[in-house]
């Protein structure tokens, strides 16, 4: 009795818990759908007004282009630079690696707001503030933690011995990597670039200040009109970077338990 007791608590916490995170952001739904000219809840109808008004709207449509292009770039440069320094701290043994390691995640703990200041600064001097590279390489910055976590605990999971077998049958490093580890670590590769995929798409601060004219990503462009335009198309577009988010994290859980697997 006791334990059904204990166990009905657990359920009943986590739905209290689940519910105070999820109640927020479902509100952002109806609000989407409302048939009036300011943002009201609860909605007074329900209509595709401002739906249909995001969609044919070309200044939402470059925004949403934007953020997809810089957020491909950062997936494919966080991870390229994630699988490098995934391996070296899982498969290498070195002084100082600790730091290393915290270093790379030092962006995770700053405030959002001193790496963004560091980082328009830095690519300033390289005259690449403005651009959507320099947008990306800002973006990688932040998505790189996230993504070496992610693979060096995949790294983790694969048996060592496989590519020493594949060394000592006379592959080269590069082709046991290529042949043997890849492959296995091939579904920790796609969370994490899904991971990077998101945390570009979401960016807001970063974005603000490397973004160059005309170059406003759907954060930036949300944050523009929340200032001068306050209008129900800011929730429409609000529910499309939550289900792309929704879409992203089920997908990474999905491959999460491959791995596991």
């Amino acid at each position: 009795m006791q334990d059904t007791r204990h166990g009905a608590f657990v359920w009943i916490a986590a739905v209290l818990v689940l519910l105070f995170l999820a109640l927020p952001i479902l509100i952002i739904f109806p609000l989407a759908l409302s048939p009036g000219a300011y943002l009201t809840f609860p909605p007074r109808g329900i209509s595709l007004r401002w739906v249909n008004q995001v969609a044919n709207d070309p200044a939402w449509l470059e925004a949403l282009r934007v953020s997809i292009v810089v957020a491909l770039m950062t997936t494919a440069l966080s991870l390229g630079l994630a699988i490098l320094a995934a391996t070296v701290l899982t498969r290498a043994d070195f002084p100082l690696k600790r730091i290393v390691y915290a270093l790379i995640l030092m962006p995770m703990i700053l405030p959002g707001i001193i790496t963004s200041i560091a980082v328009f600064f830095f690519l300033s001097k390289l005259g690449l503030a403005g651009s959507l590279y320099g947008m990306a390489i800002g973006h990688t910055v932040l998505a790189l933690p996230v993504a070496v976590i992610l693979l060096s605990a995949t790294l983790q999971g694969v048996d060592q011995r496989l590519e020493q077998a594949a060394l000592s049958l006379g592959a080269s490093r590069f082709t046991a990597f290529r042949r043997i580890t890849l492959p296995l670590v091939a579904p920790g590769l796609a969370a994490a670039g899904i991971f990077a995929f998101l945390t570009s798409f979401d960016e807001l601060l970063v974005s603000m200040f490397l973004a160059g004219p005309g170059q406003a990503t759907l954060p930036v462009r949300i944050w523009s009109s929340v200032l001068f335009q306050l209008d129900p198309s800011i929730a429409a577009v609000s529910v499309l970077l939550v289900l792309i988010s929704v879409i992203g994290l089920a997908c990474s859980a999905l491959l999460q338990r491959r791995v596991s697997a």
